[in-house]
């Protein structure tokens, strides 16, 4: 029998040196926040309603420019939409599992946790399944702290430090930890591809439509291998 003991302390201290350059995407949340003139309180209820720090700021920093909230929330789930590709791709691992991990678990599929789970796709099921809320919920516990300090934090910090460079290091990192199929490096680079040839879009339209075109092309790709 699994000593899922053994997995969930792993999943939650391997996931600590990951969310460490989260830290700093915590504190430009709360400029974020700040900025777009969003009571705080609300602001934050996104972090526990949302879990994903790309979309949270994609909605927020639209509403405070003044966007509708269709157009904000419609951003936001694109930016957000790589998941899709992410559960395509985690699916095997939750087939056979219970019906209450399967529920749950897709709550805390984040970036973090998808690279980290990926590594141990081949532990058997009770294993893969407190290795994958560990890690899942450690992120979860530390984002909720983190982004309620960047609130009361993010506005005392000098913008010469340029935090904000913290958050494309920090998905650098994980897309090329997830890249391990050719399916996904040719779907990273179209879409990388797009964005850099619609960058002059209004609105940073194009860094939407190149994400889009990635998720689906990597769906696209990941279905045709599968049924292969």
């Amino acid at each position: 029998m699994t000593d899922q003991s053994v997995y969930l302390k792993r999943g939650a201290f391997e996931s600590i040196p990951l969310f460490i350059p989260a830290i700093p995407f915590a504190l430009v949340f709360g400029v974020v926040v700040g900025e777009s003139g969003i009571a705080p309180w609300l602001g934050w209820s996104s972090s526990p309603l949302i879990f994903g720090g790309a979309a949270q700021i994609t909605l927020i920093s639209l509403l405070g420019e003044g966007a509708s909230v269709a157009s904000a929330v419609t951003a936001a789930l694109i930016v957000g939409a790589r998941h899709l590709l992410y559960s395509v791709s985690i699916a095997p691992r939750f087939q056979g599992q219970p019906a209450w991990f399967r529920w749950i678990g897709p709550y805390v599929l984040i970036d973090q946790v998808f690279a980290l789970s990926m590594l141990r796709k081949d532990e058997d099921p009770a294993a893969f399944r407190a290795y994958f809320l560990a890690a899942g919920f450690t992120f979860w516990s530390l984002w909720m702290v983190c982004t309620a300090a960047g609130l009361f934090l993010g506005p005392l910090v000098p913008g010469s430090w340029n935090i904000a460079f913290a958050a494309p290091v920090l998905f650098t990192a994980l897309l090329v930890t997830a890249i391990d199929r050719p399916e996904k490096l040719v779907a990273a680079l179209v879409s990388a591809a797009c964005t850099v040839f619609l960058s002059e879009l209004p609105n940073r339209s194009g860094l939407l439509l190149g994400a889009m075109l990635g998720v689906l092309l990597g769906l696209f790709l990941e279905s045709r291998r599968q049924r292969s």
